[in-house]
């Protein structure tokens, strides 16, 4: 099966559970308020369905357009924009005949949902799988610095000791670190063996961004393939597992980074690599395909972490917060330029996941993905739950329910605009495959 065909496999299953769980979450409340659902589908049923039945006063089903899934709830303005039922008089299972903290509960449900199967999701993997992360014994080279990061003091060589003053265990998040959380010192060792402290300036992140550095950290690990992959050009170009790169272009390289940045910096022509195998040299030619990967792979040495039923739970609800907080503080890049530019649609999503079915790494996909669909869905726009929640504390601040004309162009206004962003991202999704970018 085609790279591209296990993606999409993998991003359809994924999406598909985190809807129907999405849906499940405004579902089950509105079934307690005793409020009547007239539809629930996994994708939109445009003009027709793939598959419907009606059980009880619920039609369930599945559409034919993956954009998403919805419940219909009597008496609710929403994407069905059905007027002539919000015309008739009230009834007592609609929606709008609840008192406006059983609407909130109903409309904060998939959002809640979504929460918490990510947290569960990390705490499974955590029980399960445990944790790999890189220390300093797993990185005894320490990192090569970009030129940027030199003039706050950093060297190359450098291992990471601390952060504002506290132990740093997984030194591979240091970048990370730098770019969303509030980082204000690093301790270092230099590679003579000095410890120094070195002042990191407010505004490191956003530098960072401008200046497209994203990874000033670069591991330092010896230039040795672990891996060739299968129907790459390294594959085709005889590259074996356990070769040793000794030069790239006829520049003499000591670190994996080497090789990689050399490679990149030839893109659109072959490269000339010199490698070490079984005591002999061997010359390959080798050019990246149209997505810029070559196909070989060197890993960090890891050290791995066991957790109990205890320590998966909190661990994997603080993993869980913390993706996303990282994720509402890099949204603020999404209002510039560059950062517009680099908004995906499902094209960006599907290539979150592995080329190869890996269990682990799809659930790790999909908890990532259920974290993001939380945030997005509670933003403040007409059309999604956000904007429904912002209009029901509206009414229950003021007293005043939005009048239903109103609501019905808000409504309006709102699809329009998740339409618009839908074609904005996947259109940069076509740009990029186009450009190679």
């Amino acid at each position: 099966m085609s790279p591209f065909a296990v993606k999409a496999l993998q991003l359809l299953l994924s999406l598909s559970i985190l809807i129907v769980l999405h849906e499940l979450g405004h579902f089950i409340p509105a079934k307690i308020f005793k409020t009547r659902v007239e539809k629930f589908f996994l994708f939109f049923d445009v003009k027709f369905a793939l598959v419907k039945k009606k059980i009880g006063e619920t039609v369930y089903g599945i559409g034919w357009l993956p954009l998403g899934g919805y419940v219909k709830i009597s008496g609710m303005i929403d994407e069905s924009m059905d007027k002539e039922q919000m015309a008739q008089p009230p009834q007592p299972w609609e929606f709008r005949s609840k008192p406006a903290w059983q609407r909130l509960i109903i409309m904060l449900g998939g959002v809640t949902v979504n929460i918490i199967v990510g947290f569960v999701i990390y705490s499974s993997i955590l029980y399960f799988y445990g944790r790999n992360i890189v220390t300093n014994e797993n990185l005894p080279q320490g990192f090569a610095i970009v030129e940027e990061f030199k003039q706050y003091g950093f060297q190359d060589g450098d291992k990471v000791l601390k952060v504002n003053g506290e132990d740093f265990e997984n030194v591979k998040d240091i970048n990370r670190y730098l770019f969303l959380r509030d980082v204000s010192s690093i301790e270092v060792k230099h590679a003579d063996n000095t410890v120094e402290t070195i002042s990191i300036p407010e505004d490191i992140g956003t530098e960072m961004f401008k200046k497209d550095m994203l990874t000033p950290f670069i591991e330092r690990r010896n230039p040795i393939v672990d891996t060739v992959l299968a129907d790459f050009p390294a594959a085709a170009a005889g590259f074996k597992k356990g070769d040793s790169l000794i030069s790239v272009n006829g520049e003499n390289i000591r670190y994996w980074h080497e090789f990689t940045t050399n490679v990149r910096k030839n893109i659109e022509n072959e490269s000339t690599i010199v490698v070490s195998r079984d005591g002999q040299l061997n010359t390959l030619t080798v050019a990246p395909n149209e997505d810029g990967i070559v196909g070989v792979n060197n890993f960090s040495e890891t050290t791995h972490i066991e957790y109990s039923l205890f320590e998966s739970i909190t661990g994997g609800v603080g993993y869980g917060y913390n993706i996303l907080k990282d994720y509402v503080k890099q949204f603020k890049y999404v209002f510039t330029k560059k950062g517009a530019s680099q908004v995906g649609g499902f094209g960006a999503i599907g290539n979150l996941f592995p080329d190869t079915w890996n269990w682990l790494s799809f659930w790790q996909t999909t908890a990532l993905i259920s974290i993001i669909l939380a945030f997005m869905n509670v933003l403040p726009i007409p059309a999604l739950d956000g904007g429904h929640v912002m209009f029901l504390l509206y009414e229950m601040v003021s007293g005043r329910k939005p009048n239903d004309k109103f609501m019905e162009y808000a409504q309006m206004v709102g699809f329009f605009l998740l339409i618009a962003l839908v074609l904005f991202a996947n259109g940069n999704d076509i740009y990029r495959a186009i450009v190679g970018k």
